[in-house]
């Protein structure tokens, strides 16, 4: 018998949010709770990216806080097993990713077990199981950092994924958390179409794809969420729309980012196009998630030193794409967009999706 069960996946690049510790972070979690309540998800993903954010040694301590908030909130009550994984070793220089993930198991769903990719064997959920730190031994992820070799000629940074898997009513899944490499420069950017930045995220995306489905472990349905710090085609876009510096996007208006939710632009973001064949995505109707101001009193504007895109985002595999249900006319069913549209959530906009997963009972 066929069942659904609603998740809710939810990414966000909590960067600005810990260098600016306090103001952003009130609302941030008031808009996540209300997304919880209003959706009633009975499993929910977060995958955060940049823990810390760029003064991690300093503020390593407040982000273990964020999470413990979020973990003992009153509003996640109803969630009575949950499974936390912070990458804040940043000691480990070779390792260190600053990704976390944090699952959420509504007291409800009774039929969920977790992978354990050391014994290669699913295990039942129960409590709360937090591993802060280094999570090296940890066996119910797999977490690496790109190599060096990626990407030579740029400098070297806390960028990799992190892989859970879940057995939800007999349906399996992997959730995985990436952190592509951003676009150091606006100048280099424009020099070629695709940039090779572009090229850079597009071998880093593909051997993370490769990686989640070799025959290590038999591949599964799955969804890849996070920073994939995907850019518009910024060479072909100047030529219409902008005069470009170093580092500041001087726009003839915002509004073109914002109106119809800037579906001009979805043109020039072609980042994902080379993966069609393995990796699809729901559409977007939300306008580019990065890089919104970072001033609590501008919560819908762009800061002027980077071209607005859809940096955040949640992919899935075709087969993943299978397990969605698609409700009928009226009905709630899939949902693909922002957090916060009209709050400071800090410079990345979290995305989410909500949609009810197709389980079967025997």
């Amino acid at each position: 018998m066929e069942m659904h069960t609603n998740v809710l996946l939810v990414t966000a690049n909590v960067g600005s949010l810990f260098d600016n510790v306090g103001e952003i972070e009130g609302d941030w979690l008031r808009e996540f709770f209300m997304m919880v309540h209003m959706h009633k998800p009975r499993f929910v993903a977060l995958h955060f990216q940049e823990v810390g954010g760029k003064d991690y040694m300093v503020n390593m301590g407040h982000a273990e806080n964020f999470f413990w908030t979020i973990e003992s909130s009153s509003e996640m009550d109803d969630f009575d097993r949950v499974c936390v994984y912070v990458d804040s070793n940043f000691r480990a220089v070779d390792s260190f990713t600053a990704l976390g993930s944090m699952y959420f198991i509504h007291k409800s769903l009774k039929n969920i077990q977790q992978y354990d990719f050391n014994v290669k064997e699913f295990k039942a959920v129960s409590g709360h199981n937090k591993y802060v730190g280094s999570l090296e031994g940890v066996t119910t992820i797999e977490k690496e950092k790109f190599s060096k070799n990626f990407w030579p000629d740029f400098k070297w940074s806390r960028k990799g994924y992190m892989r859970t898997r879940w057995l939800i009513h007999n349906q399996g899944l992997d959730l995985v958390n990436v952190h592509l490499f951003h676009d150091a420069s606006n100048l280099i950017a424009c020099n070629s179409s695709p940039s090779v930045y572009s090229a850079n995220r597009k071998k880093a995306l593909r051997y993370v794809i490769n990686r989640i489905s070799d025959s290590s472990y038999s591949p599964l349905p799955f969804f890849l969420f996070g920073d994939f710090n995907f850019r518009l085609d910024t060479l072909s876009l100047v030529q219409v729309l902008l005069h470009i510096e170093t580092k500041l996007f001087a726009y003839l208006h915002q509004a073109v980012f914002r109106e119809n939710d800037g579906k001009e632009l979805l043109k020039y973001d072609k980042e994902i196009s080379a993966f069609h064949d393995v990796i699809t995505e729901e559409e977007i109707h939300f306008p580019p998630s990065y890089p919104y101001s970072e001033d609590y009193t501008k919560p819908t504007q762009y800061m002027n030193t980077r071209c607005p895109a859809w940096c955040d985002r949640i992919l899935m595999s075709h087969s993943a794409r299978d397990i969605i249900h698609r409700r009928e006319e009226g009905e709630s069913g899939v949902v693909y967009n922002t957090l916060g549209s009209n709050v400071c959530m800090g410079d990345h906009k979290p995305v989410f999706l909500f949609f009810p997963m197709k389980t079967i009972t025997h």
